[in-house]
Parts: structure tokens; C-alpha cells; sequence
């Protein structure tokens, strides 16, 4: 009898600890844990710029000009974004990414930025460069009108900021009420990046033939908070905030390698973005 008893105690001990794990289980949702996830994400942004001093240097010509404006160049919602052979025109963003806890996500992507330098503007100029006058652009007190005969200067396709992100990731979805997180889950995000400019500049300056190619310009850094909805445990909508800075000694503006020009300024992202989240 004494071992029977026993065998009873065994066996309920051990039903219960199955029932416990079983419930456990069920109570565990897919989006709990993010450690072992990949993530890839495709989107479209607007951008401002502070103002910068632009320096050109050539054979003949060493200028500076001060506190120039500058914006963006927004196609708007188009085709263009989902179009493969289209989808550099927009301004784009894309990220892959992997969870390397659940909290914490490493990061590469392309942030396809447009700059354009605003024209007819005036503006103060330190330097020399042949010809003065010749352009339509001269003003008093030292100024010059940006007129696109003297200079016409973009980086259009695009201002390219390839860079790598170290992003921490916070599931806020009990401040809405959210029971079921595998259905609807609400994420907060904040996170720091940096990496390289390879722009292709757009440069009409002085009448020279100008440089159309992609070239390693400079370095960037950022800072970015955003809020991410996921739907059905894969499928997300993120929307980002990023401020960051860019620092570009390096920039091919004519054929000639003796023509170059350097800006530094600050910029920032207002982001919209869809993605995938999945364990391979």
C-alpha cells in the first residue's frame, strides 16, 4: 500500500508538471522574445538641412560660400517606391537587421537622402575664382546671388548614408490595453548609427563639364526614436524620427580630380516604413 501511494504521488507530481509546462507555453507568445529574429524593412522619408559653408577648390579657384540653404526632393507617394527599376528615384530608406537579445538589434541599410542647394539665394563668399561677374551672380557687400550659370550643386542620386545601426527595442503594448501581442503588438525604439557618404553629386559649377559618378565622400552619425506596430507576429509599420550629422571632405564636383568641394552640416529624417520580422 505504502508503495502504491508512492506511485500515486509520482504520477500526479509529474501530470502537474506537464499541465504547468503545457500552460506555460500557450501563455508564451511568438513576440515575447525577439533573440534569433531577422528583421527587413523598405520606406520613405523627408529631410531637412541646416545650413552649411561650402568650400570649391580647383586649378584656378579656391572659394567658400556661407550659410547655405539647402532641402529635399520629395516624389510623394508613387510607384516609384515598389518599382524595382524605379526605386532610386524616390527618397527611400532600407534596413536588415538581426536580434542579438531580445531587447537589443544590430542593423545595415541605406538611408537615400536628396540635398538639393536652393538657387537664386544670396549668400557670402570668401575666395577667388575667374571670371567674377560673368555668371549674373555678383552682389554688394561681398555677396553672391546662386544662379544656376555659376552653380548648380545636388546630391540627388542621392545623399547616400550607408550605415550601421545598434537599436534597443521595448514592447509598450499594456499602455494600450493590448491583450493578444501576437495579433497586435506595439514596440518602442530608439538607436545610434554611423557610417559612410557615397553620394552621386550632381555639380554645375563655373561652366565646367560636371562629375555624374558615385564616390566615397565623407562620414556620417546619427540618432534615431521610433514607434513600431506589428501585426500578425511578422508584418510591421514603423515610423522614426533620426537626427544626425555629415561631414563630407571628399566631394567630385568636375572630370578634373583637381576640382573637389567639403561640407559639413546636420540633417533630419522624418521616416515611414514597412517590414518583415521571422526566424530562419
Amino acid at each position: 500500500m505504502k508503495y502504491l501511494l508512492y506511485y500515486a504521488f509520482f504520477i500526479i507530481l509529474f501530470t502537474n508538471n506537464t499541465i504547468a509546462q503545457e500552460v506555460t507555453e500557450i501563455q508564451t507568445k511568438y513576440t515575447t522574445h525577439n533573440k534569433g529574429k531577422f528583421f527587413i524593412s523598405w520606406g520613405g522619408n523627408r529631410d531637412s538641412y541646416s545650413k552649411s559653408d561650402i568650400t570649391f577648390r580647383g586649378k584656378d579657384y579656391n572659394f567658400t560660400l556661407e550659410n547655405v540653404p539647402a532641402h529635399d526632393k520629395p516624389k510623394g507617394w508613387h510607384v516609384d517606391y515598389i518599382n524595382p527599376s524605379r526605386m532610386t528615384i524616390p527618397q527611400t530608406n532600407f534596413r536588415m537587421g538581426y536580434f542579438v537579445s531580445d531587447h537589443y538589434s544590430v542593423a545595415i541599410g541605406v538611408d537615400h537622402m536628396k540635398y538639393v542647394m536652393s538657387q537664386n539665394k544670396a549668400v557670402d563668399i570668401n575666395g577667388y575664382y575667374p571670371n567674377p561677374g560673368s555668371y549674373d551672380e555678383l552682389l554688394a557687400n561681398n555677396q553672391v546671388l546662386l544662379t544656376e550659370e555659376f552653380l548648380k550643386y545636388e546630391h540627388t542620386d542621392g545623399l547616400n548614408y550607408i550605415n550601421t545601426e545598434f537599436s534597443r527595442h521595448d514592447d509598450i503594448s499594456s499602455i494600450f490595453k493590448i491583450g493578444n501581442i501576437d495579433k497586435i503588438q506595439v514596440n518602442l525604439t530608439e538607436g545610434v548609427g554611423f557610417g559612410f557618404l557615397y553620394p552621386k553629386t550632381n555639380t554645375t559649377l563655373l561652366g565646367k563639364e560636371r562629375h555624374d559618378d558615385f564616390h566615397v565622400s565623407g562620414f556620417g552619425t546619427s540618432l534615431k526614436a521610433g514607434l513600431n506596430v506589428t501585426f500578425f507576429k511578422h508584418f510591421y509599420i514603423q515610423g522614426e524620427l533620426k537626427g544626425g550629422y555629415i561631414n563630407m571632405q571628399d566631394i567630385r564636383t568636375t572630370q578634373s580630380t583637381e576640382d573637389s568641394a567639403s561640407q559639413d552640416f546636420f540633417f533630419f529624417q522624418r521616416i515611414i516604413a514597412v517590414g518583415g520580422i521571422f526566424r530562419i
